[in-house]
């Protein structure tokens, strides 16, 4: 009986490369260039489904409607959050940062940013001064 032996063709080819990127993979271990890990982080707000606008324009604002929309003020304070429905706000003055419940990062929006917090998003507020905002509470599919 015969035997018969299969080798693979470019069996040869791959083990010097498989070699040669092993070489260069601890030369650059040893001179301190390791093999890092990337991490890549989404904003926050596209993490949270919230959206934001800079700097809105006034034809923007006429648009909405906001100067019709309900003012709501506050000092220094932190405030703990939950949205029940989505929310369209316009930061009239000041700042807030908006730190998503079991984040350790925040979200800022500052005096003419326009901002939509979704249903049932959960964040804690803290304000660093005066600040005031108009709303408007948003049924589904109101843009």
């Amino acid at each position: 009986m015969a035997s018969f032996t299969m080798t693979p063709a470019f069996g040869s080819s791959f083990q010097r490369a498989s070699t040669r990127d092993s070489e260069k993979c601890s030369h650059a271990l040893r001179r301190g260039r390791g093999i890092r890990a990337m991490r890549i982080e989404k904003p926050l707000e596209e993490l949270y489904n919230v959206r934001v606008e800079r700097k809105v324009s006034k034809e923007r604002l006429e648009e909405l409607g906001v100067s019709r929309w309900s003012v709501w003020k506050t000092g220094k304070c932190r405030l703990p959050w939950d949205w029940q429905v989505d929310q369209l706000v316009y930061v009239e003055e000041g700042e807030v940062r908006v730190v998503p419940e079991g984040s350790q990062h925040y979200m800022q929006f500052l005096a003419g940013d326009l901002v939509r917090y979704p249903k049932w998003f959960e964040a804690d507020l803290y304000f660093n001064g005066p600040y005031q905002e108009r709303y408007s509470f948003r049924a589904y599919g109101d843009d």
